[in-house]
C-alpha cells in the first residue's frame, strides 16, 4: 500500500530528530549547528511557558560559556533590562536578582519576573564574578521600547549630572507629553485625531542634542558609571521611538508593529556594535517570542506587510545568525485572559489538526530538536505553509483557532526547532491566589 505525504513526513522527522532526554549532551548538536553565528535569536511559543524558559538559559549558558557570546538582549524595556545589567556586571546596589529584578513591575510583570529568569540572572552574576577581566563580563539589555516615561527621567538624570542646563531645556522638550500623565494611548490618539500637536519635532531634537553633545559629554562624565552615556543615549533613542509608536497604534494596520520590531533590530545592531569597541566583533544571543524571531517573510502575517527582528538581521546579517525556535503540543501556561488583568495558569489545548505541533506530537517522538539546511529533505518537507501557534501574554482557549494560529513555514521560518511536547506554566515570583487555583481540571474540552 502506498504511503501518504503525511507519512513519509512523519518517517523523515523521525530520522532526523535529536531526542532531548534532560542531559548535557542535548544540546552538542545545536551548538555545533551554530558553529561561529555571531547573532543567535531563541524563541519561544509563549510567553508563560517553564521549558522555554528554562531551555533558552541552558542553551545561552553555553554560548556564554563554549563562545564567548558578551551580551543578552530580551524582549523587555531598556530601563528594566538596564538594572539587571548592572546588577549581573556588578556595578549596581541591588543586593540579589530578586531585587534587581525589581524593575519588572509594567504588566506582563511574569514575563521577566519569574523563577527562571531569577535563576539565569543569578547564573550570570555568578559567571560574571567569576571572571579576573572585568571587561569580559556578560550584559543584559532591553529591546522593547514600551518605557517612554521611564526614558525621559533617565535622560533627564543623566543630563542633571553632567550638563544641568542641557538638562533644563530637556525637560522643556519633553514637557510636551505632561497633558497626557501616563496614557500615552491617550497622547496617540489626540495626535492622530488633530487635537494636539505631536512631540515628534522635541523628541527627535532631544535625541540629536544629545548625540551632538556626546564627544564633550565623554570627557566629564568620569564619575559614571562607563557606560552611563551610551544608556543615556538609547533612553533618548526609546522616547523618539515610542512617541512615534503610539501615534502608529491609533491607525492600526501594520505600522505600530513594524516600527516596534524595527526598533529591536535596530536596538540589537546598536548593542553588538557598543560591545565591539575593543575590536573584537561581540557576539549577542537573543530572546523574544517566535513571532518576533521567526523570519516573518515565511509567514502569512508577512505576506500582509508585517516584518520582524528574524526577518531584519537575516537581511544584515544572512550569513551570521541562526534562528530558533520552540514548539509545545499541550501543558498549561503562564498568561492573562485580558490587557492588565492577573496572571493565570491555564491549561494549554491539545494543538489543532494540520498543525506543526499535532505532526510533532504524532511521531510519539516526545521532545527533540530539529535542524534544518538548505535544500535538506526534511526542511522540503516542512515548507509547505502549516498552522503554527502562538500564545503571548494572552491566552483565549475558547477561541483557539482565530486568536493563536496562522499560517507559516516552519523549515523557513528557522534554522533550528526545539519541540517540547507536554509543558507547564512559569512560575511567576508574585503569585495570587487566582494562579494557584487556575490550572483547569484534565477534562477540560480539547476540540474547537
Amino acid at each position: 500500500m502506498p504511503t501518504t505525504r503525511m507519512e513519509r513526513t512523519a518517517g523523515a522527522l523521525r530520522s532526523a530528530a535529536h531526542p532531548l532526554r534532560g542531559d548535557a549532551a542535548d544540546f552538542d548538536p545545536l551548538l555545533e549547528h551554530i558553529g561561529d553565528a555571531r547573532y543567535v535569536l531563541i524563541g519561544e511559543a509563549s510567553h508563560g511557558t517553564h521549558e522555554f524558559y528554562r531551555i533558552r538559559a541552558e542553551i545561552t549558558k553555553r554560548l556564554v560559556r563554549d563562545k564567548g557570546f558578551a551580551g543578552v538582549a530580551v524582549e523587555a524595556d531598556w530601563p528594566d533590562a538596564y538594572r539587571v545589567n548592572r546588577f549581573v556586571r556588578g556595578r549596581s546596589d541591588d543586593g540579589d536578582a530578586t531585587e534587581a529584578l525589581g524593575g519588572f513591575r509594567r504588566f506582563p510583570q511574569w514575563m521577566w519576573r519569574n523563577a527562571d529568569v531569577l535563576d539565569f540572572v543569578g547564573w550570570l552574576r555568578a559567571h560574571n564574578d567569576a571572571l579576573a577581566d572585568t571587561e569580559r563580563r556578560v550584559g543584559f539589555y532591553g529591546l522593547d521600547l514600551y518605557s517612554l516615561h521611564a526614558s525621559i527621567e533617565a535622560v533627564l538624570a543623566y543630563l542633571r549630572t553632567v550638563d544641568p542646563e542641557a538638562a533644563r531645556i530637556a525637560q522643556a522638550r519633553y514637557a510636551c507629553f505632561d497633558h497626557f500623565g501616563g496614557d500615552l494611548h491617550r497622547y496617540g490618539a489626540a495626535t492622530q485625531f488633530g487635537l494636539t500637536p505631536s512631540c515628534e519635532r522635541e523628541v527627535i531634537a532631544q535625541l540629536i542634542a544629545l548625540q551632538q553633545a556626546a564627544g564633550e559629554y565623554a570627557k566629564r562624565d568620569g564619575r559614571l558609571d562607563p557606560d552611563a552615556l551610551f544608556y543615556a543615549e538609547q533612553n533618548a533613542r526609546v522616547v523618539r521611538n515610542a512617541e512615534a509608536y503610539y501615534r502608529a497604534t491609533v491607525a492600526g494596520g501594520v505600522e505600530s508593529w513594524n516600527l516596534r520590531d524595527t526598533h529591536m533590530a535596530e536596538t540589537l545592531t546598536m548593542l553588538s556594535d557598543y560591545l565591539s569597541r575593543d575590536g573584537d566583533e561581540a557576539k549577542v544571543v537573543v530572546w523574544a517570542h517566535n513571532s518576533h524571531l521567526g523570519d516573518a517573510t515565511w509567514t502569512e502575517l508577512g505576506r500582509h506587510g508585517e516584518l520582524n527582528v528574524g526577518q531584519l538581521v537575516r537581511e544584515q546579517h544572512p550569513t551570521e545568525c541562526v534562528l530558533i525556535g520552540f514548539t509545545t503540543h499541550t501543558g498549561t501556561v503562564t498568561a492573562a485572559s485580558d490587557w492588565d488583568a492577573p496572571a493565570e495558569r491555564k491549561r494549554v489545548r491539545p494543538s489543532l489538526a494540520g498543525s506543526y505541533e499535532r505532526l510533532f506530537h504524532d511521531t510519539g517522538l516526545g521532545n527533540f530538536l530539529l535542524l534544518f539546511e538548505a535544500g535538506d529533505e526534511l526542511a522540503g518537507m516542512l515548507e509547505p505553509s502549516r498552522l503554527e501557534r502562538a500564545i503571548g501574554v494572552i491566552y483565549r482557549p475558547e477561541t483557539e483557532r482565530q486568536s493563536h494560529y496562522f499560517m507559516a513555514s516552519l523549515s523557513q521560518q528557522f534554522d533550528a526547532v526545539l519541540h517540547y511536547d507536554e509543558t507547564r506554566a512559569v512560575e511567576p515570583l508574585e503569585r495570587h491566589a487566582g494562579w494557584d487555583r487556575g490550572e483547569l481540571p484534565e477534562t477540560f474540552p480539547s476540540a474547537l
